[in-house]
């Protein structure tokens, strides 16, 4: 079993940047590929970034190409995203999901294991 914590969000200007890390407990985390995902306020959950388990493939959804990148470290169990040129659009919480076996899938329905998410609030 994996158990992911979040952290890194907070409240921050449009244009500005903040980094997302999510700790995975557990000796198996290069098995996990890892996946962030949000979800504002009335909307439901979607696809972020994914990184497949050596981490030299990433997926991203259309809105955070070239501002958000998903990187993971896998002798610290730790997955990073770095976002960008965030814009109030960008509000949610931000969850991270770990894979076994996967590849970094956009399907929501591949992560067996999530994290409880952290805040992030774009202001404009």
């Amino acid at each position: 079993q994996v158990q992911l914590v979040e952290s890194g969000g907070g409240l921050v200007q449009a244009g500005g940047s903040l980094r997302l890390s999510c700790a995975a407990s557990g000796r198996t985390f290069s098995l996990y590929a890892m996946g962030w995902f949000r979800q504002a306020q009335g909307k439901e959950r979607e696809f972020v970034a994914g990184i497949n388990r050596s981490g030299k493939s990433t997926n991203y959804a259309n809105p955070v190409k070239g501002r958000f990148t998903i990187s993971r470290d896998n002798a610290k169990n730790t997955v990073y995203l770095q976002m960008n040129s965030l814009k109030p659009e960008d509000t949610a919480v931000y969850s991270c999901a770990a894979d076994f076996g996967g590849n970094g899938s956009s399907d929501t329905y591949a992560y067996e294991y999530w994290g409880q998410g952290t805040q992030v609030t774009v202001s404009s």
